[in-house]
């Protein structure tokens, strides 16, 4: 099994990335969508997104890195890309597949899905325009209102060039509400040549082994799953292992929930061996984010925790209410959060 990690914006971005590929398992990332309209980006809005640009296209721990383009400009797209490819990500990614309107009603993301010819012409266009060697991959929807150019889509973005295709199942108009139609992938990937990934609702191994088993894809993307049980990739690739030594199919639970089997009973990471990631997820914030973006960010990522963590619920609901980054390093200390990272002994914050 092949574990992606997906590009969320606002939520899994580089240092989220960098926290959760050093928990392990995951082979792949994606970034954050970048967004290109009639300009030629300088390299530094590309490295603001992606800083792994910096250390050869990956992670820190190790995990290459593929950038993200949204747009709608064939050539404007592939004038960008040429320029991304030069900082050596691992590869181009187009973006199909975003459901939010600010990024649709300018003719981005998911809603090019209503135009397959569109599609071909800025597959193309990238293609021609980055080093033959350097992968270009493709994240598509189902479709914007329904399915029924599922297929016909695929097609478009292989014709195009496109060496991999991700498939969120469900459309725009679905967003993110349950269920994803794996099945739908079956389909796609039957009609293809090129490697399809299956993405939407992944929660769980039982999710997984049942996506696994209703696509017929080996690859699989996760998203929020990952953010709120973040052993859930180690988790995967075990139970994947397991069955292949076995010789078994090993298939999910259709009526699973997406909160069963969460946290501790699903992937194994306890409470107690997450602690250094919040704590080093919490300095690289400190250091890389805007003073007033710091506590948010935490917050939001103890909020999706709490799904699976009883320990976070108490750490979101005791931080919810307080902005000084201060304030929380001192709570997070007495809380043994890293174990004395967050202050040293003059009680100075140990943040650069």
């Amino acid at each position: 099994m092949t574990i992606l990690l997906a590009p969320m914006e606002g939520l899994l971005d580089f240092v989220l990335r960098d926290i959760l590929t050093r928990v392990g398992g995951v082979d792949r990332c994606v970034s954050e969508f970048i967004r290109v309209t009639n300009t030629l980006l300088p390299d530094r809005a590309f490295i603001r997104e992606m800083p792994e640009l910096l250390n050869g296209g990956r992670t820190l721990a190790g995990v290459p890195v593929r950038a993200q383009l949204l747009g709608s400009d064939a050539v404007c797209l592939a004038e960008n890309a040429a320029c991304l490819a030069a900082l050596g990500p691992d590869g181009i990614d187009l973006n199909f597949g975003c459901p939010a309107k600010v990024v649709n009603r300018h003719g981005g993301g998911a809603t090019l899905l209503d135009e397959p010819e569109l599609l071909v012409a800025i597959v193309s266009a990238v293609r021609r325009a980055v080093p033959a060697h350097m992968p270009v991959s493709a994240k598509m929807r189902l479709g914007v209102n329904d399915d029924s150019r599922a297929v016909e889509c695929a097609l478009a973005i292989e014709s195009g060039g496109a060496t991999e295709l991700v498939v969120h199942a469900r459309t725009k108009a679905d967003a993110y509400r349950p269920p994803a139609y794996w099945a739908r992938i079956a389909d796609i990937r039957v009609a293809v040549r090129i490697p399809v990934v299956a993405n939407g609702e992944i929660w769980n191994v039982q999710d997984a082994l049942r996506c696994r088993e209703l696509s017929g894809c080996d690859k699989l993307m996760l998203g929020r799953g990952m953010v709120t049980d973040p052993g859930l990739a180690l988790a995967i690739q075990a139970a994947t292992a397991k069955s292949g030594q076995n010789g078994e199919r090993f298939v999910g639970d259709a009526s699973a929930s997406p909160l069963r089997m969460c946290g501790p009973a699903n992937s194994g990471l306890s409470w107690q061996t997450l602690l250094p990631h919040i704590a080093d997820f919490w300095q690289l914030v400190c250091a890389r984010l805007e003073r007033r973006q710091q506590a948010g960010r935490l917050k939001q990522w103890l909020n999706f925790l709490r799904r699976c963590y009883p320990e976070a619920e108490s750490a979101y609901m005791a931080l919810r209410a307080i902005s000084e980054p201060a304030v929380i390093d001192q709570w997070l200390a007495a809380q043994g959060f890293g174990r004395d990272t967050f202050a040293d002994s003059s009680g100075n914050s140990d943040r650069h």
